[in-house]
């Protein structure tokens, strides 16, 4: 992880992403990107998914699942769902951004 006036550089199956985050959010988005790049390389190594947007969506539906299973059970403050939302828009910006670069 990097850290720059701007943002944090965080890396998700071995690619770096820079994001744009508030200094006082920055613990909280490297800990999301580190539970997402966990998330990947588990279903990574499954072989089942192949390519990097496909391994991304699987995780991202895994993770929503587990989020509203969460939540359904009351286990999980507004204020915490309001990051979770907050990082999952940071985390979705730098997909698409990493997505265009490669075209």
């Amino acid at each position: 992880m990097k850290e720059t006036r701007e943002g944090v550089t965080v890396t998700i199956l071995g690619k770096d992403f820079m994001v744009a985050c508030p200094e006082n959010e920055r613990a909280a988005l490297v800990d999301a990107a580190g539970y997402l790049d966990r998330k990947m390389r588990e279903i990574h190594a499954t072989g089942k998914v192949i390519g990097t947007e496909r391994t991304a969506i699987m995780a991202a539906l895994n993770i929503a699942h587990e989020l509203l299973d969460l939540s359904e059970r009351g286990g999980m403050a507004v204020d915490t769902v309001q990051k979770i939302k907050f990082l999952q828009t940071k985390i979705d910006a730098a997909l698409r951004w990493d997505a265009q670069t490669r075209q």
